[in-house]
């Protein structure tokens, strides 16, 4: 038979069994008998390749053993299963991390030191000025739940309302500010904490007051509408889906829950697990226990010796030497703030969210997709995303803001309250992190508009990886030359 079509392609036609000629008589095994239709075809695929190599001797030898197909690492192919490479980069981590763990130890010995760590948070053992400011800021919470207390009723306009939150979130933000610039027993770790806990209670009680208004506005419009309809308004309290309706929410149980429980966005009615899961709950301590004195270890032991090898490099301003410090650096901080990230994003806040039965457990997605810096910035850090998004974002698109004024003013606030957090305690101000924080306004547009897919995802990892290390040396080389060199150049 000639060629069909003109297609180049065989035919194979299964023959059934016939006797065998040769002694015995009894029947042959079934054979397939090839036939060639055409001098350019292809052999026939077979569905699977360990059907083809399954049975090798056992049959009639083939005539053909080549078929049309690509190279594994083609991306014709269509082969996507590379776990095995995943598993030999991670152990390559694994082996040159250890080595570099290895040489540490041989040249600085054990550098891990406890007692250390607590000289970070106390200058004196009997003064204790970041737990005081901690302990203070209680003053300014219970200030911001009275004035709403006097919204409700009517004891206040909304214009005396707004001027006496103002001054409050303004207090909250400039109090602590100027404690930790001026008291010298404060430490700057000591003070790094105590501001952050004024910056969350400065974004919980913001939202307190916006939903608060929120229900104000709706309580006024319910009102309105019983009026118009000739009806009274039952109670004067606008009803909602959930079991608690303003004012009844205006309690101080209720303002403390939602001050301790894992979120910066108020609601009436949080979610609510059933019951707290005791083993979930212990897995959740343990990690935090684990994972604290890991990166108290991974600190002292191998970050805090790479920044002060880098000192030199930067006084004589060797650029390369620059350069080998800032990747040798690199590979520490990532890996720490790794770390950090789980320890403080899955295990502290799921354990304070099982502790309260906090339901919405949702503080982070999948960053590590991220094919844009936009993607990232919108799921690392799920409770600032949806705060800026509710408070800051749609609030300045609903006053006729474009997205792009929008989302630059999330990032400049961003950027403020990241300065805040490190040239406040460090008594100095060097707009490193402010900088860093607007450069992601062009470089988020350079990798939406020219890298996608992998590429993006790898430029991400990149500005991470490399990122933060420069941040790190530029404030560390800056604290060193205003608190060490200059104290030595004086008189």
């Amino acid at each position: 038979m000639g060629d069909r079509g003109g297609t180049g392609g065989s035919r194979r036609r299964r023959t059934g069994s016939r006797p065998s000629s040769q002694g015995g008589g009894g029947p042959a095994p079934a054979e397939e008998e090839v036939r060639d239709l055409g001098a350019g075809g292809d052999a026939p695929a077979l569905d699977k390749d360990k059907d083809r190599d399954a049975d090798v001797g056992s049959g009639p030898r083939d005539l053909r053993c080549h078929r049309l197909q690509d190279s594994l690492f083609s991306s014709d192919s269509g082969f996507s299963n590379y776990r095995g490479i995943l598993n030999w980069c991670v152990v390559m981590l694994i082996l040159s991390n250890a080595r570099l763990f290895l040489e540490n130890l041989i040249k600085y010995g054990i550098l891990v030191d406890p007692i250390q760590v607590v000289s970070l948070f106390l200058k004196n053992p009997y003064s204790w000025p970041a737990l005081c400011l901690v302990i203070v800021a209680n003053a300014f919470a219970v200030a911001a739940f009275q004035v709403e207390k006097r919204l409700a009723v009517g004891a206040l306009t909304e214009q005396a309302g707004l001027l006496l939150h103002v001054l409050n979130l303004a207090t909250i933000l400039s109090f602590p500010a100027a404690v930790a610039f001026l008291l010298e027993s404060i430490t700057p770790v000591g003070s790094v904490l105590a501001l952050v806990v004024y910056t969350i209670l400065f974004l919980k009680l913001f939202s307190y007051r916006d939903v608060n208004l929120w229900c104000r506005e709706r309580r006024a419009r319910v009102k309105n509408k019983a009026a118009s309809a000739g009806k009274k308004a039952n109670g004067g309290a606008a009803q909602h889906a959930g079991p608690v309706s303003y004012p009844d929410n205006l309690t101080y149980r209720d303002f403390y829950y939602f001050l301790f429980a894992p979120t910066l966005c108020y609601e009436l009615n949080f979610p609510r697990s059933p019951r707290i899961r005791k083993r979930f709950l212990l897995r959740r301590l343990l990690e935090m226990l684990f994972f604290t004195q890991l990166l108290v270890g991974l600190i002292q032991q191998w970050m805090v010796p790479t920044i002060q090898n880098s000192m030199k490099p930067f006084k004589d301003m060797d650029y390369s030497r620059i350069m080998e410090r800032l990747l040798k650096l690199a590979v520490p901080n990532h890996l720490i703030w790794l770390i950090f990230f789980y320890w403080l994003f899955h295990s502290c806040l799921n354990a304070v969210a099982e502790l309260m039965q906090f339901g919405d457990r949702e503080f982070y997605r999948d960053w590590w997709n991220s094919e844009s810096v936009s993607y990232f910035w919108q799921n690392w850090n799920i409770p600032v995303h949806k705060w800026c998004i509710r408070h800051f974002y749609k609030p300045m698109l609903r006053r006729g803001s474009s997205k792009w004024v929008a989302r630059t003013g999330v990032f400049l606030a961003s950027a403020f309250f990241h300065e805040y957090l490190v040239s406040i305690p460090l008594r100095m101000f060097r707009p490193w992190a402010f900088t860093g924080m607007m450069v992601q306004i062009p470089l988020a547009w350079i990798v939406s508009r020219f890298l996608r897919g992998n590429y993006g995802n790898a430029a991400v990892w990149l500005t991470l990886i490399i990122g933060q290390p420069v941040a790190v040396l530029m404030y560390v080389h800056d604290y060193y030359v205003l608190h060490h060199e200059a104290p030595l150049a004086g008189p």
